[in-house]
């Protein structure tokens, strides 16, 4: 599975809004800024995720894009095939392998898991993995 500079960039733009655990918008510039998106490229990548009903956005002062839907209801694959269309396996290692190899079935598993994986990790699910690995790596020095 190849996933292109966008789909990363839609990965973590849904991430961001994903942990701020609150359904105020938040604006382009901000999650441009935090996630190191360049803002014009954001601003087309954002109106996909809305026309694919992911986001929602408000006009004005306090506007910005959030979830149209909670974390826990959007998955990996949800964004990746909203971006990049349908999952395509990438090159496969062996452009011509005789009719008799065992690795295209070999790949098509690969291919299988890769999917089932990014089915089954809501963005709920990666932000409590974020915060775990981050709160370990935080000391406590009170005594």
């Amino acid at each position: 599975m190849d996933v292109s500079v966008k789909g990363e960039y839609a990965l973590r733009a849904v991430f961001e809004l994903s942990c701020q655990g609150t359904p105020d918008p938040v604006k382009i510039a901000r999650i441009a800024e935090s996630q190191r998106i360049p803002q014009k490229f954001l601003e087309l990548i954002l109106a996909q995720l809305k026309q694919g009903g992911y986001l929602g956005s408000r006009r004005g002062a306090d506007g910005g894009y959030f979830l149209a839907r909670p974390a826990d209801q959007i998955t990996v694959g949800d964004i990746l095939r909203q971006i990049e269309g349908t999952m395509q396996p990438s090159r496969r290692p062996f452009a011509k392998e005789p009719a008799d190899s065992p690795f295209p079935e070999l790949w098509d598993r690969v291919e299988r898991a890769l999917s089932c994986v990014v089915d089954r990790t809501t963005f709920a699910d990666l932000v409590e993995r974020w915060r775990q690995k981050r709160s370990q790596g935080v000391l406590n020095w009170q005594i």
